[in-house]
């Protein structure tokens, strides 16, 4: 039996990187997904190569900063397939990497936008869907960011955490309503992202890899890696998980 056979799954940020992989996951093993993605194009492509294999995957262009957006995305799913059984908040970027006394408030306000509004607005559309079915699975993207602290991305650090308890408090909220809400903390993964940051690295990008590589005692992950933490807390495996921070960091944390 697939573990999410029949389930119908959205998934933010779902064109590249660990969405992406996330989203192959998922239809692996027997889902439906909606991939909402501010880069249609990107979104539309990775539909398009799972449908081909003969998934069922759709494109739609939603901006987690515009409630509008958001709403549309979500009554275009429930249209479709009448139900969301499991929302993944995956979209994020990391912002302006300044300390706090750089950073400006639009630069501030821009990543709290992306990384903790765009959860609670995806999740207040989507949670009145779940509370009607009795049922339903959230997994929100903190990140290791979420749990300590360093010496860059102030801003993105205080959006991480914010995401950390937003997944706490509503996993108490919707636990009477079967709804579990869950988070997952990655460390460095070679999305196309990270590879992009590495470009400007001091010593260029093979550099920034060997460097990033040695703070993770199992090395730097695949986005696949953190695409099965999604993957277990969205299944019914985790039916006795809610409230949870799964690290998948390679050790990062544990030095």
């Amino acid at each position: 039996m697939s573990r999410l056979e029949d389930k119908v799954a959205i998934i933010t940020g779902g064109g590249t990187g660990i969405g992406e992989a996330t989203c192959e996951r998922f239809v692996q093993e027997g889902a439906r997904v909606a991939i909402f993605d501010v880069n249609v194009a990107a979104a539309e492509s990775t539909a398009e190569r799972l449908r081909a294999q003969g998934y069922e995957a759709i494109a739609i262009m939603v901006d987690v900063t515009k409630e509008a957006t958001i709403v549309a995305g979500v009554q275009q799913v429930v249209d479709r397939w009448g139900k969301i059984d499991i929302l993944v908040n995956n979209a994020g970027i990391p912002g302006a990497n300044k300390f706090t006394h750089e950073a400006t408030v639009e630069e501030w306000d821009l990543v709290f936008a992306v990384n903790t509004r765009g959860p609670f607005l995806c999740s207040k559309h989507v949670l009145p869907h779940m509370m009607a079915a009795k049922r339903g699975a959230i997994v929100n993207f903190s990140s290791i960011y979420g749990l300590i602290g360093n010496d860059d991305l102030p801003p993105y650090h205080g959006t991480k955490g914010a995401v950390l308890m937003m997944t706490k408090t509503d996993a108490v909220c919707y636990a009477p309503y079967g709804i579990r809400v869950n988070c997952v903390h990655p460390g460095s993964v070679k999305t196309p992202l990270f590879m992009k940051a590495g470009e400007t690295y001091p010593g260029g990008l093979d550099h920034y890899i060997e460097v990033m590589s040695r703070k993770h005692p199992l090395t730097l992950g695949e986005p696949v890696d953190v695409a099965n933490c999604v993957l277990f807390l969205a299944s019914d495996e985790a039916r006795f998980v809610t409230g949870a921070s799964l690290v998948c960091d390679g050790g990062y944390t544990a030095q």
